[in-house]
């Protein structure tokens, strides 16, 4: 007779290839520990991504604040100052447009400071989340997975 085509008994290494085996305690505490580790190590990157964030926007504020500084100090002052000498030495009109000018200038001054400001304030006020907390409450929810 021959056996070709008939389904044979099953091997005994399939039937255990089925069932999963069972962790060891020294196991499951390797897992945990290996767990805990890549999670610090995503909260610390975290929180390097947030100072990142925060330190650029802080960057932009600071550097509209150096363009107004950089305005008052090049423009707006030397303009004063030569329409305040050309205004006694001068006729009005001469002065009168010298300090338009000047005043154009410090305004546009203040807006930009006022902008950079604004952006300064903005960054401080962002509400991101906590790295710290996050890692307290993964901590805290793996000793309650612990005790169970």
């Amino acid at each position: 007779m021959s056996t070709q085509g008939t389904p044979g008994p099953k091997s005994p290494s399939t039937v255990a290839d089925k069932v999963a085996p069972k962790k060891t305690i020294g196991e499951l505490v390797a897992d945990v520990s290996q767990t805990f580790s890549a999670l610090v190590r995503d909260e610390i990157k975290l929180a390097q991504a947030q100072l990142v964030q925060k330190f650029s926007r802080l960057g932009i504020g600071g550097a509209m604040l150096a363009v107004a500084g950089l305005l008052l100090a090049l423009y707006a002052v030397p303009v004063l100052l030569y329409s305040a000498i050309h205004g006694l030495a001068h006729a009005v009109p001469l002065w009168l447009s010298a300090l338009i000018i000047g005043l154009v200038l410090v305004l546009i001054a203040v807006i930009i400071a006022l902008v950079g400001l604004s952006k300064i304030k903005a960054s401080q006020k962002q509400d991101m989340p906590d790295p710290v907390g996050g890692l307290k409450e993964s901590v805290g929810a793996m000793k309650k997975g612990l005790k169970k």
